[in-house]
């Protein structure tokens, strides 16, 4: 079963980041500006997608953000879990060690985990820049999702 793995080193505490990871201004300064809550799921609009991403939040703490995908689009993502754990850090409670994985990929979803794989790559260095600088850069902005001090045009 494909699994789709990225570490990074962050300047930023786990709080920081946590907060990124499960908050609404957090998740749309990084992710996508459509961004919008039904109880535990985030429903995650993204330009040309037909019907938003439905991911449920099955945890969010200082060690681990877990979602799963629960929603029809894409459907290569059905039943996938995308996970976030938060490591100490050598360099001390400032820095962080950010482990994405991306799981439960079935076997004729293969073919979407690369495509996939590239777009968790530039969402996880668009996360770590904003945890470390504060400074907004989403990745997708969808019409009609605008961002303060973020262009329409950036996507």
């Amino acid at each position: 079963m494909a699994e789709i793995a990225l570490q990074i080193d962050v300047a930023a505490s786990r709080a920081r980041l946590l907060a990124a990871l499960d908050t609404q201004v957090g998740l749309t300064s990084w992710w996508s500006t459509g961004i919008e809550r039904d109880g535990d799921d985030l429903l995650v609009t993204v330009p040309d997608a037909p019907q938003p991403l439905r991911l449920r939040r099955e945890r969010a703490d200082q060690d681990r953000v877990a979602w799963r995908s629960v929603g029809v689009y894409p459907p290569s993502w059905q039943g996938t879990t995308v996970t976030w754990d938060l490591f100490d850090h050598p360099d001390g409670p400032r820095h962080t060690l950010l482990l994405l994985r991306h799981l439960g990929w079935a076997a004729d979803a293969a073919a979407s985990v690369p495509a996939a794989a590239g777009g968790w790559a530039e969402a996880i260095v668009r996360l770590k820049d904003y945890a470390q600088s504060g400074r907004p850069q989403p990745l997708h902005v969808p019409t009609g999702h605008p961002h303060p001090g973020v262009h329409a045009a950036a996507d």
